[in-house]
């Protein structure tokens, strides 16, 4: 199964950062928010990913495409024009890094991916959180609710997209960042069936797919909630980001099930 991951935005609340890098790209710990993410899908077994990007893309591509002998010991012979590569840390990742335009909106660069991801059910993520929720335990619930899409449903603070859900699962509506605090809110980390592919529209590159896409969803009962207590964050914010290495460095990372190996 495809891992789509989100990674084209601009970033604009965590500007001390993303002037020169994709936020996808801001590092905690040494490594880039997108590899930790990553790990979290590789932890369990989902290794062929397709990154949607847009702004700074060129920098995700430069990472990847020298990400061997970026964690490798190598001996560089200038005299022989040679490169000797010693010890290597390398991942079992298949990685396609699609350029979706800079402007392009979610919903637009979802679309963009279809071509790639065919017929199959696939993995959706947003390249900015991590989590400690269990990849299998919510295609386990996508796959008894018999719906297009199931979303992970996380309660933080209340500027996300909030979701009325009721009592079997289901999503009855969806709402884009309302008021107020307590809400259950879309934390990513989806999994969705072809069809979803069908809700956005091919011809624009100004679908949110936060909008229309998901309320379209919700109002057919395409919509399904996997909803996780655990451990969720978001890095959009300058603080954001020191919180996540501050958890990090004092080895205190929730979503890092894979050093508990």
């Amino acid at each position: 199964m495809k891992v789509l991951i989100l990674a084209g935005g601009l970033g604009t609340r965590l500007s001390e950062e993303t002037q020169l890098i994709p936020k996808p790209m801001v590092q905690i710990g040494g490594k880039p928010i997108l590899w930790h993410i990553m790990k979290i899908y590789s932890y369990y077994g989902f290794n062929d990913f397709i990154i949607l990007t847009g702004y700074k893309s060129h920098v995700i591509k430069d990472y990847f495409v020298n990400y061997y002998q970026r964690y490798s010991d190598i001996t560089v012979d200038m005299l022989n024009n040679s490169v000797e590569i010693h010890r290597t840390q390398t991942e079992p990742w298949k990685v396609t890094m699609l350029y979706t335009g800079e402007k392009t909106m979610t919903g637009s660069r979802i679309k963009k991916a279809q071509e790639y991801v065919g017929k199959e059910r696939f993995l959706l993520t947003y390249g900015d959180g991590v989590s400690d929720v269990d990849i299998n335990k919510i295609i386990e619930c996508h796959e008894k609710s018999g719906k297009y899409l199931t979303l992970t449903a996380v309660k933080p603070s209340g500027r996300f997209g909030a979701l009325d859900i009721d009592e079997t699962g289901a999503i009855k509506e969806f709402k884009e960042k309302p008021q107020g605090d307590g809400n259950w809110i879309n934390g990513g980390f989806m999994v969705c069936e072809p069809e979803v592919f069908d809700y956005i529209d091919a011809d624009r590159n100004d679908v949110i797919f936060e909008r229309k896409p998901l309320e379209k969803l919700a109002e057919t009962k395409q919509l399904n909630s996997f909803k996780h207590n655990g451990f969720w964050f978001p890095m959009d914010t300058l603080k954001g980001k020191n919180d996540l290495t501050e958890m990090w460095v004092n080895n205190k990372a929730p979503w890092a099930k894979w050093l508990e190996k």
